[in-house]
């Protein structure tokens, strides 16, 4: 051994340098010190996001209202020869005067048709809680109440503290509306600049594939939207028709609860459904069953027909792991979860078979294969 090399391997014992062979499978202290500190930052990013969760589905709410705002200024790309900025200008003042109308039209018109609607739905909850009790099924319990108005003019201390309660959720409920719009609107007016501060994060080698999945998500994203917008809009309308042509009171309301209904998917028609029979209830059983019938081929047809039609580009989830992300995010994190479990589980079908199934477990082409050979 030259006198070179006794040096440095002097040097490199003074340093604590271990250059002895390892047995295969057995990590160097250096590996060790990056896993161990890989699996911290996990574990900290995962408290973090645990911690601010209700703040993070608020920020993806934003990006999914962007991703709206997006397609809508894409598609009038195809008819005016504006640019970006005017197209999606012109995107928001049209929005703005179609809540500005909905506004103006729905003070005058949905709390009246509103109130008389819980009044009957009281009334009927009354009717089904004296039969169940004739059985000895005490359904809602001795100590409920269902006038609202008296129960609060009861005692002046509560009145008050509900009245901060409702104040207070009011007050949250504009605060997270205000940020999702704003949030909403910076994503979509440069949507690209966004992006590439994320893609910057990770190595140059994969950022090509990192911004393609990304690109694919924004695209899934803006189909689930615009479909859920068609959905809602043709299930308000058609039952709004059926409703008023039976006539029940207070068609519009109750279309539009069925319609809204729709963004959560398979929960949501069921709850729609009851509001409807409550309402048909005291008409007799002929309206009511038209009402509980005709409703239900409405709902049939749009869910198994017009849905899938719809949302075959963007929502290739199986419909049993869809209602389970939406029961667990559901009790993870109450109605915010429950509405956005949709297109979280779109992208994050996306994100998993991409960088997950292709690119880690190699399965490629195999699935390619699959898909082009069909089950």
């Amino acid at each position: 051994m030259s006198a070179s090399n006794i040096g440095q391997q002097q040097i490199d014992d003074c340093a604590g340098r271990d250059h002895s062979p390892r047995p295969d499978g057995i990590l160097k202290p250096r590996s060790l010190l990056a896993t161990g500190l890989a699996l911290l930052a996990a574990c900290v990013v995962l408290v973090l996001m645990w911690q601010t969760a209700s703040s993070l589905l608020i920020v993806f709410a934003g990006v999914l209202f962007a991703a709206f705002l997006d397609s809508a200024a894409r598609a009038l790309g195809h008819i005016l020869p504006f640019n970006r900025a005017w197209r999606l200008s012109l995107v928001l003042l049209l929005l703005s005067g179609l809540l500005s109308v909905g506004f103006v039209w729905g003070t005058g018109k949905l709390p009246e048709q509103t109130r008389n609607l819980l009044k009957v739905m009281d009334t009927q909850i009354d009717v089904l809680q004296r039969h169940l009790l004739a059985y000895g099924v005490d359904l809602l319990g001795p100590e409920w109440g269902r006038d609202l108005t008296q129960w609060l003019l009861s005692d002046q201390g509560r009145f008050l503290s509900h009245a901060r309660l409702v104040l207070g959720r009011a007050s949250t409920l504009l605060t997270g509306t205000l940020v999702i719009a704003f949030l909403g609107i910076l994503f979509a007016l440069d949507p690209a600049t966004y992006r590439e501060s994320l893609v910057v994060l990770v190595k140059p080698s994969y950022r090509d594939r990192v911004r393609s999945t990304m690109n694919e998500a924004g695209n899934v994203l803006r189909l689930w939207f615009v479909g859920q917008l068609i959905r809602i809009t043709l299930m308000t309308l058609c039952v709004w028709i059926a409703l008023y042509l039976i006539g029940l009171p207070g068609p519009f309301v109750l279309g539009l609860q069925a319609g809204l209904s729709n963004f959560i998917p398979y929960l949501g028609p069921i709850v729609a459904a009851i509001p409807i029979a409550l309402v048909a209830m005291p008409l007799g059983a002929t309206p009511l069953i038209w009402a509980v019938v005709i409703y239900t081929v409405i709902q049939s047809v749009e869910g198994y027909v017009i849905g899938p039609l719809i949302q075959r580009q963007a929502i290739e989830t199986p419909p049993a792991w869809t209602l389970v992300a939406i029961v667990l995010l559901g009790a993870l994190f109450g109605v915010m979860g429950i509405a956005l479990a949709m297109p979280l589980v779109a992208i994050g079908r996306v994100a998993i078979i991409r960088f997950y199934v292709e690119d880690y477990l190699g399965d490629r082409a195999e699935r390619q294969q699959t898909t082009m050979s069909g089950p």
